[in-house]
């Protein structure tokens, strides 16, 4: 109801000021000069003209002063609405504390309520307790006279267990010889069969390590035959060369690099040649050679008058 007589005040007050405005702009422009006969100069004209501007410049401020009237109106009308919120807000505020403060009589008493029946609850279960107690302090001790006729016959029954476990122990302690004896004797027969099999296989590890270096052996020889056959030798070359040939392979024996590595007697131009000879050879013995293949060797290769 306030916002509505404040918007319906702020309507009037704009309509009045409009109807100021307009009774001054109507009034600007009426002329309150005494009347004159017209005359036809220059100067007759350019007065009328000073009139008009000054009565242009009347009605701009009225206007101004009517637009600063009605914003002063509107300032007025927002203010009056913020103190219209703020004491709503200031209602609302009170209502909630009030809620709140109910709430919490209301939880107050529920509290107090609460705590009564957990007392005349907890009189309650103490009663039943001791009669619990009572029932089990009973029971205990029939349970005891009960443990103790039990006991008694328990130790008559296990003294006569005992004299029957006596006469059955030295049976099984005769069992227990016999079984060990058993046992022994199939220890050292397990003992006889893994010392068998590991006679075997170490025989086996051996020829297996035989046949490898065999094989390598035989894989060394083929290597050095077939750089040799492409091995162009200069004259510079000697008798009791030797010299180590780092060589990378792939799979299949193809030669990806050759390059003198370690000791090497020769002078460079047999270096150089042994190196083009690896190269000119373009792969290495595979086939057959399998399982001492190796992507990266050293090979020595050797020459000797009587090569």
């Amino acid at each position: 109801m306030r916002e509505f007589l404040a918007n319906t005040r702020a309507l009037l007050f704009a309509i009045a000021v409009h109807l100021i405005v307009a009774a001054l702009v109507v009034l600007g422009t009426i002329s309150w000069q005494p009347f004159k006969p017209p005359a036809i100069t220059g100067m007759t004209i350019e007065a009328v003209m000073v009139d008009t501007g000054s009565i242009i410049k009347r009605r701009e401020q009225a206007e101004q002063a009517a637009r600063e009237a009605v914003q002063r109106e509107a300032e007025k009308v927002r203010r009056e609405k913020q103190l219209q919120e703020r004491e709503k807000q200031l209602e609302e505020r009170k209502e909630q504390l009030k809620k709140q403060q109910e709430q919490q009589a209301r939880e107050k008493a529920a509290a107090a309520a609460a705590e009564k029946q957990r007392l005349i609850d907890q009189a309650e279960v103490k009663r039943e307790e001791d009669i619990r107690l009572q029932k089990m302090r009973e029971k205990q001790a029939a349970d005891r006279e009960a443990a103790e006729k039990k006991r008694e016959d328990e130790m008559k029954k296990l003294r006569e267990q005992r004299d029957k476990a006596a006469k059955d122990a030295k049976l099984q302690e005769e069992k227990l010889k016999q079984m060990a004896a058993r046992q022994k004797q199939e220890a050292d027969r397990q003992k006889q069969v893994e010392a068998a099999e590991e006679m075997q296989r170490q025989m086996a590890s051996e020829a297996r390590a035989g046949e490898m270096a065999d094989l390598a052996g035989r894989y060394q020889l083929e290597i050095q035959a077939q750089v040799q056959s492409n091995w162009l030798r200069p004259p510079t070359a000697r008798s009791g060369l030797r010299c180590t040939l780092k060589i990378v392979q792939i799979p299949g024996g193809e030669v990806i690099s050759a390059a003198i590595s370690g000791s090497c007697n020769a002078d460079e131009a047999t270096r150089r040649s042994l190196v083009a000879a690896v190269e000119r050879a373009g792969s290495l013995p595979y086939r057959g050679y399998e399982d001492v293949f190796q992507r990266e060797i050293d090979f020595i290769f050797t020459y000797d008058d009587g090569d």
